[in-house]
């Protein structure tokens, strides 16, 4: 089974934009296709960015949630890249949780981990169009 952890970002983008990848994702996951998860951490921080750039789309969250898995937040564990601070407690909540996709739009800091999962524990770090295509969808 596919098993997607979802950045903060993707869910920012996903309840931003209701006609886009991040929300067709989701979208198929609630049809079954794969299941997506998240964290507590990535959902605080989507929800502090649609407060302060699109207070709007906040009501789409829970609509996003019925199909997105919460996992619990990670802290202190070790993290197997070298990420920034920020960014560790994430990661290792996709491992813990034994994801096989990290979907997020951080090029800045995944950016070099993306598609070498030999260098990520196994885990496929990909953008979402990334993803969708290796996906063919």
């Amino acid at each position: 089974m596919i098993r997607i952890f979802l950045d903060s970002n993707v869910l920012f983008t996903a309840a931003h934009n209701p006609e886009g990848k991040a929300s067709l994702v989701i979208e198929l996951a609630a049809r079954g296709n794969w299941e997506v998860v998240s964290s507590p951490y990535c959902l605080a921080e989507a929800q502090l960015n649609l407060e302060r750039k699109h207070p709007a789309a906040l009501g789409r969250l829970p609509e996003i949630l019925r199909a997105v898995r919460l996992v619990p937040d990670v802290a202190g564990e070790r993290c197997a890249l070298s990420l920034p601070e920020k960014d560790r407690p994430v990661f290792a909540a996709a491992q813990r949780c034994k994801a096989t996709h990290f979907l997020t739009g951080d090029r800045r800091h995944f950016g070099p981990y993306m598609n070498k999962p030999k260098d990520t524990t196994g885990i496929v770090v990909q953008t979402i169009g990334d993803f969708l295509m290796d996906m063919q969808i």
